[in-house]
């Protein structure tokens, strides 16, 4: 089927921010963010400032380098770590790609000896010498036994729903025993204008294009199997397939936690507050000790419309999360509501409420019901990566992907239980959730130039995890436990934390206990936050933030912090890797998730290259000699960006998410700007591919 009428151009035409984004990944994605006012108003302190006064205390740049914010962490390593209480076996499934459940170790002493990737406009993935990739699932492949092939020029909302979604994001593995395993993948947002012959806008089109992008969202369940004895992995299409699955945004959930039941979550539909429908927007995510995954709803806003027919009280909170009170239907909305009726503020003004969640699914379970955990708090999710504290409690770390937005982490109120599943699954509804604050706190005097660590340790900042809310008990002066966990994001203005610079995916390492935050960019960083240590009047490029919690302990509430990569062109002076000879570095810019391999090596997906060259996948050592050699391991094809990526717990296989390929500005299905992965004459397909060695080495040697 397809909407012939004829093409208008977009309201936006070209990306605002100068990124590497396309006007059409900025419109799909998150509905123009960047170009419209920063929701965050608040006085508290932004992250920048903070880098800025450590730097001009110390007068780094004076002495040519930017990276005495790290000198600490190199000098100092980790702290040992006490041992965690052991993961069960279906914790073992996600390895360390995704954070585990806890517990340090790894094998240690991996070495990167691969030839890097040079940057590049190819409509392939590039991989290094050595190394062979294919895709593993695409857009449309069948996920249910009974789904039909896919066809481009005559799609269904019935075909669909039983398909592999639109834009993968976050990848996670299951093993199943032998050589098969289960691949979960969110599917973020769908760009009707790639999808669909002829597509205008959310006004114009068609009831049943709508329902076909309500269902390519959400996320699948795919068994897939090994081939022979490599590291190469292809989608099982026959027999049984018994958990796979499609979660779509009318998949029926359920609410757990404080905030369920409350008249914040209430609808018409639904007067308990407790089922909600669908989810939204799924970016990045996690998974539990217990093995289930963790998908985070992100730009769930951009979806609804007539956000000025809420109640007045209402209003403030719907701007704070990026729903304009005094606007209709924005430009270029998909129009849900034209067949989902609950997507119109004005009729329901509840129903926003009900998105902005990390949702837990289990993918051994194909009849279980999506759960929406209240007590991990609402904002802009980019996704939650779980660990275990010293005494076993469980912990989520997780950012809030916008402009001058916060990092937190919610802490279980009772401890892990190997095997104890029924025990274990409960851990998420009660607990404590906090927000990060960053300080600069070395006295002057202490700091020389000279390298020599001040009293404190390390040549970098502090912080703590401020408390918002524990259980039933709010932390936040007027404010109710049911609307700090609702009304996040405001709750968090309050308590005074530190604005970042889209902090996205929060993950930790396995061998040494550092986390780690992907800060992706801000360019709304004004002339005004500009100095000597900050030279670049907008944070084009974004840096990587490294966190050490007290003791090496997961559930401390204080840290110090360091910054070990700052991207961007390595001959910019702005830049940094650690320390690391600059010459012998890949550039890189807009950091996006992250993951690690089983020797602790930081892998880094990007999306927005400013750089002039297309998104990849990086690595760098976080330890050692080679600490700050960053390699750029792949590069995706045109108009993509890079997602994921999971290192497989064997180390044999690395996954990456390749995200909207061919989203370029004025590419249509008339006129794709990229054939990938078919090749040909095709249209572009958002596919999951595998990387491996040819001769079977660990990935990166």
């Amino acid at each position: 089927m397809a909407n012939v009428s004829p093409r208008r151009a977009l309201p936006l035409l070209a990306n605002p921010h100068g990124g590497g984004r396309s006007a059409l990944t900025c419109w799909f994605r998150c509905g123009n963010q960047c170009a419209h006012d920063v929701q965050n108003t608040s006085e508290n302190t932004y992250f920048g400032d903070v880098v800025a006064e450590v730097v001009s205390r110390r007068g780094v740049l004076r002495a040519g380098t930017l990276g005495a914010l790290a000198i600490g962490a190199v000098a100092t390593g980790a702290a040992p770590a006490l041992a965690a209480p052991g993961p069960d076996d279906a914790a073992q499934a996600f390895g360390p790609g995704h954070g585990g459940p806890g517990g340090h170790g790894g094998h240690g002493g991996g070495r990167l000896t691969f030839t890097a990737v040079p940057p590049n406009t190819d409509d392939r993935v590039t991989v290094p010498e050595g190394y062979e990739t294919a895709p593993v699932v695409r857009w449309g492949d069948p996920v249910l036994p009974d789904a039909p092939a896919f066809d481009f020029e005559n799609q269904s909302a019935d075909a669909q729903a039983k398909q592999f979604g639109y834009n993968n994001d976050f990848v996670t593995f299951f093993p199943l025993g032998g050589h098969r395993g289960l691949l979960w993948v969110n599917h973020e947002y769908t760009d009707e204008n790639l999808m669909f012959r002829g597509y205008t806008n959310g006004d114009a089109a068609t009831e049943e294009q709508i329902r076909i992008a309500l269902a390519a969202h959400g996320g699948s369940v795919v068994e897939i199997e090994r081939v022979g004895g490599t590291g190469q992995w292809r989608l099982v299409t026959r027999g049984r397939r018994r958990y796979n699955r499609r979660i779509t945004a009318l998949t029926p959930m359920r609410f757990t936690g404080p905030a369920a039941g409350g008249d914040l979550l209430k609808t018409a539909a639904d007067p308990a507050g407790t089922t909600p429908v669908g989810t939204l927007n799924n970016c990045a995510g996690g998974t539990t000790p217990w093995g289930t995954v963790l998908s985070g709803e992100e730009n769930f806003n951009q979806y609804f419309v007539n956000g000025n027919g809420v109640p007045e009280a209402q209003k403030p909170y719907l701007s704070r999360y990026g729903v304009s009170p005094t606007t209709g239907v924005p430009a270029g909305n998909r129009r849900f509501d034209r067949v989902e009726e609950r997507f119109d503020l004005a009729k329901h003004p509840n129903e926003v409420n009900r998105f902005g969640w990390i949702v837990e699914i289990d993918p051994f379970d194909p009849t279980s019901t999506p759960i929406k955990r209240t007590a991990l708090g609402r904002l802009a999710h980019e996704g939650a990566t779980t660990t275990l504290a010293r005494d076993g409690r469980v912990v989520a770390y997780m950012g809030d992907d916008s402009r001058f937005e916060y990092v937190y982490k919610f802490v279980s109120k009772r401890r892990y239980i190997p095997g104890f599943d029924r025990h274990n699954r409960t851990l998420l509804d009660e607990g404590t959730l906090y927000v990060a604050k960053f300080t600069g706190d070395s006295p002057a005097k202490e700091i020389d130039g000279s390298g020599k660590l001040p009293s404190d340790g390390s040549f970098d900042g502090s912080g703590q995890w401020i408390p918002l809310v524990t259980g039933g008990i709010s932390h936040v002066p007027g404010m109710t436990a049911q609307e700090v966990l609702v009304y996040t994001r405001s709750a968090a203005d309050k308590v005074g934390a530190t604005k970042m610079d889209r902090p996205e995916d929060v993950e930790r390492n396995p061998v040494t206990g550092g986390v780690y935050v992907a800060l992706t960019n801000n360019a709304n960083r004004t002339p005004a936050q500009v100095d000597e240590a900050n030279p670049r009047p907008a944070n084009k490029h974004g840096h990587i933030l490294e966190i050490t919690e007290r003791r090496d302990d997961a559930g401390a509430t204080t840290f110090s912090w360091s910054l070990p990569l700052v991207c961007g062109d390595p001959n910019d002076p702005a830049t940094y890797f650690a320390g690391f000879d600059k010459t012998k570095v890949s550039p890189i810019s807009c950091p996006d998730n992250v993951a690690f391999d089983g020797d602790g090596n930081l892998w880094i997906s990007t999306d927005g290259n400013q750089l002039g060259a297309h998104d990849g996948l990086f690595v760098m050592p976080v330890r050692g000699p080679e600490r700050g050699h960053l390699k750029q391991f792949l590069s995706v094809p045109v108009g993509a960006e890079t997602c994921g990526p999971l290192v497989s717990p064997d180390q044999r296989s690395v996954f990456t998410a390749v995200q909207h390929p061919g989203e370029t500005n004025g590419a249509t299905p008339e006129a794709p700007s990229s054939h990938w992965p078919d090749g040909g004459t095709s249209q572009p397909r958002p596919a999951v591919v595998v990387t491996w060695h040819r001769r079977g080495g660990k990935i990166g040697s």
